[in-house]
């Protein structure tokens, strides 16, 4: 029997979808592209914005309009919170919130006959544990973390993934080992918040890069979605004294604006966003040394977000200089404070302002890839060949190509910048 995925939305829900493969190719089943044809589909969706809630209702719909005699199981944030909405959707066999992530596999290989003890899947209090490795086989996403307890004015991951939460480092350091078994040498730690790691287990989040850093085989560990006033000085000073761990964050910023950050719940001024900035490149950032790679997410027209606060933000935005931002517009979330705010802003002007901020993006990453150039760094090729080209990714996240070389499969390679 075969099984297809569709996954949307975060590196997550990629890692999540990825525990379901292995379990389903554990009891005998075959994975397929959605497109050809299988006896199950899994859907596992994102409720982020309101596009995505729809993108999320089209992908199934499409699934069963091509494929009408299949199983369609359907998982994820848009899952939990509109699951009678999905439950109604034509083709829908089951659905599962984020309570239920561990009872998809055995729920459909049963509904197949074939269910088996093989099948089960890692959970832990309530945490649903997943890794998942690119099809290049060189790099990892390793869940450590999920959910979410800061409840900001226009976000729905407190509702859709529950309260913050994790397994112990101890488990983490087996998955890591098995990802280094695999062959993988690089890891990215994934989470809601990781910065927010040890909530369940009494431990600290440089408690498990530390441990982290002692699995032999994995030679690069990248940090993804930390909150900045998570990011402690310790974790940066041991960061910066030899680790593992890359010269690459994704720190969530959402506005330039204090009004703005205020009304959103953030639990940082801009002032305390800068500051942290600053350190990190202050301790990172040496002579000859390549730059520290700065991703933030960015929210154009969050209800009060006036011409002039605006033009704030983008003025903050300059002084960080980041090398990339992810750029996306205010969705109105039902059951969120913002939802219910005044002055809630036009669709038009938030079109022209996300136009703004990824024009920001362009010229500040370009400005980002030329104050490296000349500096050497450590390069990952991977094993996809576009163009007869080979490529990779340095240290702080540039990407670089080469003419296609095999042998530089899975290696990391000094190159002049």
């Amino acid at each position: 029997m075969k099984a297809a995925f569709v996954t949307l939305g975060c590196k997550l829900n990629y890692a999540e979808t990825a525990t379901y493969e292995r379990a389903m190719m554990r009891a005998g089943m075959q994975v397929v592209p959605w497109q050809q044809e299988a006896d199950v589909y899994v859907v596992n969706t994102c409720s982020v914005t309101a596009r995505s809630d729809q993108k999320s209702r089209s992908e199934i719909r499409k699934l069963h309009r091509l494929h009408p005699g299949a199983l369609i199981a359907v998982t994820g944030c848009s899952a939990q919170l509109r699951r009678e909405e999905i439950q109604a959707i034509d083709g829908v066999s089951f659905v599962f919130g984020s309570d239920a992530k561990s009872a998809l596999v055995p729920t459909v290989l049963s509904a197949l006959g074939l269910e088996g003890p093989d099948a089960s899947l890692p959970a832990h209090k309530g945490f649903f544990a997943a890794h998942s490795s690119g099809e290049d086989r060189t790099r990892a996403f390793l869940k450590v973390q999920d959910g979410c307890d800061n409840w900001c004015a226009y976000c729905t991951v407190p509702m859709a993934r529950g309260r913050s939460r994790n397994i112990p480092v101890a488990e983490l350091v087996c998955q890591a080992r098995q990802i280094a078994a695999s062959g993988v040498r690089e890891i990215v730690l994934t989470g809601v918040n990781t910065g927010d790691f040890g909530r369940s287990s009494g431990e600290t989040f440089l408690d498990l890069l530390k441990a982290l850093d002692k699995v032999e085989g994995i030679e690069r560990y990248r940090i993804s979605s930390i909150e900045p006033n998570l990011i402690t000085t310790e974790t940066v000073d041991w960061i910066a004294a030899g680790s593992k761990v890359a010269p690459h964050f994704h720190i969530p910023l959402q506005s330039g604006s204090d009004e703005i950050l205020r009304r959103m719940g953030r639990r940082y001024t801009t002032d305390q966003f800068l500051e942290r900035i600053n350190y990190i490149r202050e301790r990172l950032e040496k002579p000859g040394v390549p730059k520290v790679f700065f991703g933030i997410d960015v929210m154009a027209g969050l209800p009060g977000e006036t011409d002039g606060l605006f033009e704030q933000g983008c003025a903050f935005i300059e002084k960080v200089h980041p090398a990339f931002i992810h750029v996306f517009p205010y969705s109105r979330r039902p059951g969120t404070r913002a939802a219910l705010m005044p002055d809630q802003v036009r669709d038009s002007v938030k079109t022209m302002r996300v136009k703004r901020l990824e024009e920001l993006c362009a010229r500040l990453h370009e400005e980002f890839v030329r104050s490296n150039k000349g500096l050497t760094d450590k390069v990952l090729f991977e094993s996809t060949i576009r163009d007869g080209m080979i490529s990779g990714y340095t240290g702080n996240y540039i990407r670089v190509s080469r003419p296609w070389d095999p042998s530089l499969i899975g290696k990391f390679v000094d190159i002049i910048l």
